[in-house]
């Protein structure tokens, strides 16, 4: 039995770091080892952070341990905690890594870990050159990458970006698991009729934080294409805006296309995820760069085909014309992408998506862990 510690969001905090790093403890446990998560007791000063609230009023997760004791602008903080960790001689520390701002926190506290020599340490690297560019980031990302001893990326375009910084240490390329703890699939009629959606129309689905780089704007346009139009597709976008409203709502209005949309514009919470999931016909992800995306294995375990640009790692996640479609990221090649879709149907892409599914467990993730751990 092996002690595992992960460092990363957990609950309280929302969102699809804090899921993945519970989902993975839980796998741990599953697997008879002792794992547990160190999380934030300040994450971002709230000045930086983009949605309305960074917590979560979910219940907390069954039977896991989490301590939420990190302050991510408290160098004292760091070295206690350091200290604190350097201590309980874990056999294994995994550390997410998706923003430059978190690497002095991490990389002070990895230090003091480090100084027990018993440790080791492994990143689960989510970004390394970071979608929005700030001022400090390759200062700090070099400072973190130093901390650790080996490396896991859930796509080759991280992978890349992780070899320009650090050309040496063990790295392994896993794919992101599904996530399978937002409940099973249901009929789509269940899942509309808890939406209160017409179980008529054609409805696809956006979904997660809407931000710049998901290319929800190119996706609006291609919402204004006369074809789309005619075809009466409905597009619901589920997910909180982390950047300004006001851009989207100006583009929505001259494009005339509000009765074209449902806006569910507010934070889903992990026990209606499945209800959004479910009661689409295909998920977008109209992306204008990416590295890998959280919403595909969520469009995997609910069994949904998916329109994705070929940017980043989505075509590799998402083989063409098997489970979804891969298009480029403008505006027409988006509605091709969508009107291409609907003569196919779901049932083209399922018996795609099952046999696919089966390569994105929890154990793979545990095992390249595992095999990092025993460089």
């Amino acid at each position: 039995m092996a002690k595992v510690i992960i460092i990363g969001p957990g609950h309280p905090l929302r969102g699809g770091l804090a899921t993945f790093n519970q989902r993975l403890a839980k796998e741990y446990i599953d697997e008879g080892h002792d794992s547990s998560i160190y999380s934030f007791s300040l994450q971002y000063p709230s000045f930086l952070f983009p949605g309305k609230t960074q917590y979560s009023n979910e219940p907390a997760p069954e039977n896991l341990t989490i301590h939420s004791v990190i302050n991510s602008i408290n160098p004292f903080n760091w070295i206690k905690i350091g200290n604190r960790l350097r201590k309980e001689k874990a056999d294994i520390v995994i550390v997410r890594f998706w923003l430059p701002f978190m690497g002095p926190a991490l990389g002070t506290i990895l230090r003091r870990v480090r100084k027990n020599k018993h440790t080791k340490i492994i990143c689960i690297a989510d970004n390394v050159i970071p979608h929005e560019k700030r001022i400090g980031d390759k200062l700090f990302t070099k400072y973190f990458l130093k901390s650790c001893d080996a490396f896991i990326t859930m796509s080759e375009k991280v992978m890349a970006d992780l070899r320009l910084f650090q050309k040496t240490k063990p790295a392994i390329l896993v794919s992101h698991p599904l996530y399978d703890n937002f409940g099973e699939i249901i009929s789509k009629e269940e899942a509309r009729e808890r939406l209160s959606l017409n179980q008529e129309e054609k409805i696809i689905l956006f979904f997660g934080f809407i931000r710049k780089y998901k290319g929800l704007d190119l996706l609006l346009e291609a919402m204004a294409e006369e074809r789309i139009k005619e075809s009466g597709i409905k597009l619901l976008v589920a997910g909180e805006y982390y950047e300004d409203a006001k851009t989207y709502n100006e583009q929505i209005e001259k494009l005339g296309i509000k009765n074209q949309l449902i806006l569910k514009t507010d934070f889903i919470p992990d026990s209606e995820v499945k209800y959004y999931l479910c009661a689409a016909d295909a998920v977008i992800q109209p992306y204008r760069n990416a590295t890998q995306s959280g919403v595909t294995p969520l469009a995997y375990h609910f069994e949904k085909p998916m329109v994705v640009t070929n940017v980043g790692g989505l075509p590799f996640l998402v083989p063409h014309e098997k489970v979804g479609l891969v298009v480029e990221p403008n505006a027409k090649d988006i509605a091709d992408g969508i009107l291409k879709f609907y003569p196919l149907g779901e049932q083209f892409f399922i018996p795609h998506l099952r046999n696919e599914k089966q390569k994105y467990s929890w154990s793979n993730l545990v095992k390249a862990i595992q095999s990092l751990a025993e460089y």
